[in-house]
C-alpha cells in the first residue's frame, strides 16, 4: 500500500515552496525554482504550516511549532536539530554548529547535512555562515538566504527599537 501524501503549494515573498505532510507530521517543506507539475491537495498540516509561514513572514512568528518527521541519517538528523537552536535574526558558522554538535571536526559533514535539510526555513539552515562571515551554500539560493537573513536582522532591530522606545 503507498503511502498517502499531502501537498501544497505556498507563496513566499522569497518564491514558491510546497509543503508536504504524511497526515501525520510535515516532511517537506523546499523552495521552488521552477514552476511545479502539482495537484495540491492539503491537509490540515499544510494548512497549520502555510499559516505558520505567514506568520513568519508578517514577522509575528520566530519560531515554528510543527510536528516533523525528517529522513535522514542520524548524523544529520543530529545537524537539523543543531539548527533549531540557533535563535531568530541571530547566525553562527558551520564550526560552530559542529562543536554544539560535539564534533568540532566535522564542518564539512554539517555543511553536507545542512544542505540535505527538508525544512527551509523552519529548520533555519539559511543562519549558518561562513566562519569569515560569508554567506555560503544554500539550497534555497543565495539570494533567498540572504533576503532570509536581512529580514530577521531588519524585525529584531525594529524590536528593539519598538522597545526602547517605551
Amino acid at each position: 500500500m503507498e503511502d498517502t501524501t499531502y501537498k501544497m503549494l505556498y507563496n513566499a515573498p522569497i518564491g514558491k515552496m510546497v509543503i508536504i505532510s504524511n497526515g501525520d507530521a510535515i516532511i517537506e517543506i523546499d523552495h521552488l525554482n521552477t514552476e511545479p507539475e502539482l495537484t495540491e491537495n492539503p491537509d490540515s498540516l499544510c494548512l497549520e504550516t502555510a499559516r505558520q509561514l505567514d506568520e513568519y513572514f508578517a514577522g509575528q512568528r520566530t519560531s515554528f511549532d510543527l510536528p516533523l518527521e525528517p529522513k535522514g541519517t542520524d548524523f544529520q538528523r543530529k545537524a537539523w536539530v543543531a539548527l533549531t537552536s540557533i535563535p531568530y535574526g541571530e547566525t553562527i558558522s558551520y564550526g560552530e554548529q559542529a562543536k554544539r554538535m560535539d564534533n568540532p571536526k566535522a564542518v564539512r559533514a554539517v555543511g553536507g547535512a545542512n544542505g540535505k535539510n527538508p525544512f527551509s526555513i523552519v529548520v533555519p539552515c539559511h543562519r549558518v555562515i561562513g566562519a569569515n562571515g560569508t554567506l555560503t551554500g544554500y539550497t534555497g539560493g543565495m539570494n533567498r538566504k540572504e533576503w532570509l537573513l536581512s529580514f530577521e536582522l531588519k524585525m529584531v532591530n525594529s524590536e528593539r527599537k519598538r522597545l526602547n522606545n517605551k
